[in-house]
């Protein structure tokens, strides 16, 4: 059994139950020898952390846990670092949302507009950590968990020396529905970008069954947090795979648009109300299990895939996860340095990716490099404060587009978050 040391940076999130829940089931493979919940909010931090010393100790895991809201103690001695950081918190999700309606964008926190803001104030925050993960701990993997996942990845496998891998949950989700479905020993291809992401290829003893499951109608669900518009058949067959539930946004925009102007909440002010309702059931002392409520956050398979990672680098096991890692060939329409979102061989060395079959889906390929370059505009403006990398992010994004409508959301949303983007306040 490979003991380990784990710090979550950003452990008041009320996810953290969830971690604790999936270290709790793999008991037999892990030893959890020390645990250190590290947040700057101190009430979130103590209310989620308490119920995670409750929950181990119900379950007898004799594991030393630290709460506190510094690095400088959080970091030294450990073999992991899992970051699942919200600089600004809800309400800053609040303004990614609800801003960019007034101006006839999509308003969401991973993608488009609302999402490159969200990468902006993050990316200085993230640098911060890394350079501290680099002087006290080099040695550790840092498996991350904050979105925008893909470009948060990309920025610390570029610019910084620490060892890293992203992960979601959507690729979990989509490859445990096909296999409910068509049994274990289905061979699936998946690729893309962080929630850009499709299944292009479903075999079973050879056979190529993705037309077919197209005719009968069959799809994996949609995530919790996105309201079901569904994909024409004609709209599959042409991009070439299953698309990921974030894909609806590009598919079906002006029904997402039409979703966020009509709908009397926010996402995010929904997520307020259940994260408080989650931190009121956290507080009573006789809870010791992550409870239900939790799933409807968005989040459900969070602890399997990062303790399922976790276990495969501990105990360098080869098994196959989807995670977010440097491209370095793969995809040959891809740059070497550009992050991807694909399925490796994770062991102790790191991630080896899946070989991918001869590709020709040139849509994919258009829409995956089109994002890419949004998001490495968007890594060069939150590093130099720079408008016109700002602007060219922009400017290539399907959902953003039009100059003058982003441009005035822009300096909107620029203004609002004002104290999270230190670069364009020196700028």
């Amino acid at each position: 059994m490979k003991e380990i040391n784990v710090t979550v940076i950003g452990s008041g999130s009320t996810y953290c139950p969830e971690l604790v829940d999936g270290f709790l089931q793999r008991q037999g493979s892990l030893k959890l020898k020390r645990l250190v919940l590290m947040d700057i909010d101190d009430r979130k931090r103590n209310i989620v952390g308490d119920l995670c010393i409750r929950m181990l100790k119900k379950a007898g895991m004799d594991t030393e846990v630290l709460l506190t809201n510094s690095l400088d103690e959080a970091l030294p001695g450990a073999d992991f670092v899992v970051t699942q950081i919200r600089v600004g918190k809800l309400p800053a999700r609040y303004l990614d949302e609800s801003i960019p309606v007034k101006y006839d964008l999509i308003g969401q926190e991973t993608t488009g507009i609302g999402g490159m803001f969200k990468a902006l104030r993050t990316i200085p925050v993230m640098a911060q950590i890394c350079k501290k993960i680099e002087a006290l701990c080099p040695d550790a993997w840092l498996i991350n968990f904050t979105n925008p996942s893909g470009i948060i990845t990309d920025f610390v496998l570029n610019h910084t020396n620490v060892k890293c891998m992203g992960l979601c949950n959507v690729p979990i989700d989509m490859l445990d529905d096909i296999r409910e479905n068509l049994g274990q020993d289905v061979d699936i291809t998946y690729l893309g970008l962080n929630h850009l992401s499709w299944i292009t290829s479903v075999k079973k003893d050879g056979e190529e069954l993705i037309g077919k499951l197209f005719n009968e109608g069959f799809a994996p669900r949609v995530m919790a947090n996105i309201v079901d518009d569904g994909f024409d058949i004609d709209c599959l067959k042409a991009c070439g795979g299953w698309p990921s539930s974030y894909l609806q946004y590009f598919y079906n925009r002006d029904a997402k648009l039409r979703h966020l102007k009509e709908d009397k909440k926010t996402r995010a002010r929904v997520c307020m109300e259940i994260e408080e309702q989650l931190l009121e059931m956290y507080k009573d002392e006789e809870l010791c299990v992550k409870p239900a409520l939790l799933d409807k956050r968005g989040g459900h398979k969070y602890s399997l895939a990062a303790c399922s990672l976790i276990d495969a680098i501990a105990n360098d096991t080869g098994d196959v996860h989807v995670v977010n890692i440097l491209n370095k060939g793969t995809l040959p329409f891809m740059e070497d340095d550009d992050v991807v979102e694909i399925a490796a061989h994770i062991g102790a060395s790191g991630a080896e990716p899946v070989p991918v079959g001869p590709y020709w889906n040139r849509h994919i390929k258009s829409l995956m490099t089109c994002i890419k370059a949004y998001e490495k505009y968007t890594i060069e403006a939150a590093l130099t404060g720079n408008d016109t990398a700002a602007y060219n992010a922009m400017m290539v994004h399907p959902l953003i587009g039009d100059y003058a409508r982003s441009r005035a959301c822009y300096e909107e949303l620029k203004d609002a978050h004002r104290e999270f983007l230190p670069e364009f306040l020196r700028s």
